[in-house]
């Protein structure tokens, strides 16, 4: 496992990052907690200066399991627990939630999980499933994100789109409790039925626009550019990234029966994002590719923008 990631599970396989322990069955958000790693709390504590004099207007994030301090916060910055994560995820999909995933990285500091939405939809003729995912950081540098993850159920392709028309993720400041925040909780669950239903309209509506051979050519090389004057090292390896985004498209036994149009070409682009090796992988590759699940791939995004005004 790498070394950015504290502790982790998923359920009968590795998903699309590729990261944690397996286990057999979706647990209970209980036994979600204990198996992620994620049954500690966070507790807050003074800081003293090395004369013992206390610094006014700060405090320490300290886990209580084993007194690792987590981050240095201001003393207006209100703590959400793991287990009130985990709340709040079953009262937005219901006491029989499935956690497909969850763990923490960077030591504690961040955390997340992942649980499958119970409703599956059909769109383009294929089986998409909805993901929520909330993360949360207890070293003060981010607030509470949720998001809307479409997974392609054939191939572990997410399919996250930047749509004008609904929003797919929302934050939530450290500020109060979790749980005065159930009408955000209503709000996110309108927001993932809002935004499937915008995406299957724009699948649709992306099969429709036919993609030339020549197109797809002009695509790639726009969204994977050559440097000005490239040295034969960068030569080669831009071509070799164009030649695996292509064949992701031409090839893919998946992709054989979608037709030559700018639905296909978003898929062969997602599963070059999400499954691709890149020329250089760093230590925290994986982790990297999973914390996009929130934010989305950039790449995935202008490749949506270039083909959704094709006429």
């Amino acid at each position: 496992m790498s070394a950015d990631v504290e502790n982790m599970f998923s359920v009968r396989e590795k998903p699309w990052h590729e990261l944690g322990i397996v286990i057999k069955d979706a647990p209970t958000s209980e036994d979600a907690l204990r198996l992620a790693g994620l049954d500690w709390n966070v507790v807050q504590e003074p800081i003293y200066t090395s004369h013992m004099e206390k610094v006014e207007g700060f405090q320490a994030n300290v886990r209580d399991c084993d007194r690792k301090v987590l981050g240095v916060v201001s003393d207006r910055y209100k703590v959400v627990q793991n287990v009130e994560a985990f709340s709040f995820t079953d009262e937005l999909l219901g006491s029989g939630v499935r956690y497909e995933t969850a763990g923490s990285l960077a030591g504690g500091r961040k955390v997340w999980m992942l649980a499958r939405l119970p409703r599956e939809y059909i769109i383009a003729g294929e089986r998409i499933s909805p993901y929520l995912v909330f993360s949360n950081t207890h070293d003060g540098s981010g607030a509470v994100k949720v998001a809307v993850t479409p997974i392609r159920v054939v191939c572990n392709n997410t399919l996250n789109l930047a749509l004008k028309t609904a929003q797919r993720s929302f934050c939530m400041i450290h500020t109060g409790n979790i749980a005065d925040k159930i009408q955000e909780a209503r709000d996110t669950l309108f927001m993932a039925e809002s935004y499937m239903d915008q995406i299957g309209s724009e699948f649709e509506q992306l099969r429709k626009k036919k993609l030339s051979d020549h197109q797809v050519k002009d695509y790639i090389e726009i969204l994977l550019p050559m440097e000005k004057n490239p040295t034969k090292t960068q030569k080669k390896n831009v071509l070799h990234l164009r030649d695996d985004l292509a064949d992701r498209y031409y090839k893919a036994p998946d992709l054989q029966d979608v037709g030559n149009n700018a639905y296909r070409f978003i898929n062969a682009v997602s599963d070059f994002a999400t499954h691709g090796n890149p020329l250089r992988r760093t230590s925290n590759y994986r982790e990297n590719l999973f914390s996009r699940t929130i934010d989305g791939n950039p790449l995935i995004d202008k490749a949506y923008e270039m083909v959704k005004n094709v006429a």
